[in-house]
């Protein structure tokens, strides 16, 4: 059904009578009520949803399944491929793996598309702005991989992985949207300064997109410059892609500048299958109380008209949205003035007494979301030289790097590799150590292959045993020249 849906976008609606099955999953907290709310106004302007209902989150993990996604669920999103999600609860500290993160994951729902644009009537520092951009957030790599190690007891690794692939193909969602929105320019954000390898391979994974899309704009941020630039001056954006763990806090930032979490739409695209959710958490204390404000959900639910060709049903609902804030009157409690507040589906009651004053009308096919999948495969191959030039060793070390250095020396005499440097916590301590770094029992052991030796990554399994006769280590990274460039990261204070 999803392909059917995506094979006419953006040329034309879908049909009012055409029957378009959904997987509704409530959530948690107050997920059901803003679910309820959201599914009462969409089929006020579009008669053909079909929900079908399917548990996941916190009451699920208590019946033992530890991601919070039982099979009969999984099943339904793989027949459907639209989901449209309440929120789901997150253990924090503990417990399983986050629903949310385990949902994108499976079904590779590589983009998270976040819009910010406020709405009319609310006060607040950026209530008169012009503000109307969009986040654009890979959605599955960086950090949010989740592969996590205890190097130590006291040290714990988590991997930051970025991919060319990964990069590319949120890079061709970005431009697919800036130009669906007829948009202008389009901002790259990272850590490249710092991050050198990683956020600098995004980086040069977008501008390698936008050299297929020469009439937008692209410019590069620095991430905490991007932040500051937000609050300062948020109308220069107009489309912001970035990597998982800068558009998490770039999008809630966002959010904060429209009013909070509570206003905030947000939507997840795959190959196969389109998931739009609110990103707000579950408030449990406010839950069955009818107290919630079902806006988020909402929004995110005109996201998902407009993804199944219904711009007009999507136009005209946030038109009565709008209509609702810029009244005042029928606000939840949240965001209304001081002493006020209706329940939340006082709240539904008048975005339905609203739309009863707008009346339908043709809506341009260019309207945000009604696009095409974008192209996501590479059109050459890279081709790549490799060459050996020795290993990072991780080993843990109660005493200090002098003597650590000691015994690894006395254990590479006779092999082919020298120890040429010594890191803790990423600053070199041997085999010269600048300033006064405050060493933990997590060491970085460069061992660089002699030249002439011929020694190679065959030789690495020896390394390591001989290795173990004098340290515990704990994890090895083979260090390789990638197409004349080093594929590995200096130290601080390593030249």
């Amino acid at each position: 059904m999803l392909d059917t849906l995506q094979d006419v976008l953006p040329e034309q609606d879908i049909a009012q009578d055409m029957r378009v099955p959904v997987v509704l999953i409530r959530g948690d907290g107050i997920g059901p009520e803003v679910a309820d709310a959201t599914c009462r106004v969409l089929e006020e302007v579009h008669k053909g949803f079909d929900w079908l209902e399917a548990e996941a989150g916190a009451a699920v993990m208590e019946k033992g399944i530890k991601s919070g996604l039982p099979p009969e669920t999984l099943d339904k999103i793989d027949k459907v491929g639209l989901v449209l999600k309440g929120p789901l609860a997150t253990p924090i500290g503990h417990g399983g793996k986050s629903s949310n993160v385990t949902l994108r994951k499976l079904y590779e729902l590589y983009g998270n598309v976040r819009p910010i644009q406020p709405l009319p009537g609310l006060a607040g520092p950026f209530a008169d702005r012009d503000i109307n951009f969009t986040v654009i957030r890979e959605n599955v790599e960086d950090l949010y991989a989740g592969v996590e190690h205890m190097q130590t007891p006291d040290v714990a690794q988590c991997l930051k992985l970025i991919t060319r692939k990964g990069s590319e193909k949120i890079g061709r969602l970005a431009f697919a949207l800036a130009e669906a929105e007829h948009r202008s320019s389009v901002h790259v954000v990272t850590k490249a300064n710092i991050m050198k390898l990683t956020e600098g391979l995004f980086k040069s994974s977008v501008e390698d997109v936008a050299r297929d899309h020469l009439n937008i704009d692209l410019d590069h941020m620095l991430v905490d410059n991007c932040a500051q630039q937000m609050v300062l001056r948020p109308e220069q954006f107009e489309v912001i892609v970035t990597t998982n763990m800068n558009g998490d806090i770039l999008s809630d930032l966002g959010a904060g500048l429209i009013g909070g979490l509570g206003l905030a739409p947000s939507a997840n695209f795959g190959d196969n299958v389109a998931m739009f959710e609110a990103v707000h958490g579950s408030a449990p204390d406010i839950a069955g109380r009818d107290l919630a404000n079902p806006t988020a959900l909402i929004r995110s639910g005109i996201m998902l008209l407009r993804h199944i060709g219904q711009t007009g049903a999507a136009a005209r609902l946030s038109d009565a949205l709008m209509q609702v804030y810029r009244e005042g009157t029928h606000l939840t409690p949240d965001v209304a003035r001081a002493g006020t507040g209706v329940s939340t589906m006082a709240f539904c009651d008048a975005v339905l007494a609203a739309l009863t004053d707008i009346p339908e009308r043709p809506v341009p096919a260019g309207t945000p979301l009604s696009l095409k999948r974008p192209h996501t495969a590479r059109r050459n191959p890279l081709s790549t030289t490799r060459n050996f030039d020795g290993a990072d060793v991780f080993v843990e070390w109660q005493g200090d790097a002098p003597k650590l250095a000691l015994a690894l020396e006395t254990v590479l005499a006779g092999t082919g590799f020298d120890l040429t440097m010594i890191s803790n916590r990423g600053t070199m301590v041997w085999p010269q150590a600048q300033g006064r770094p405050d060493t933990v029992n997590h060491w970085r052991c460069r061992l660089m292959a002699k030249a002439g030796s011929g020694a190679d990554e065959a030789d690495l399994p020896d390394l390591l045993q001989k290795l173990s006769q004098a340290v515990r280590w704990m994890h090895v990274e083979k260090l390789e020249t990638v197409n004349g460039a080093p594929g590995y990261s200096l130290a601080q204070g390593q030249s």
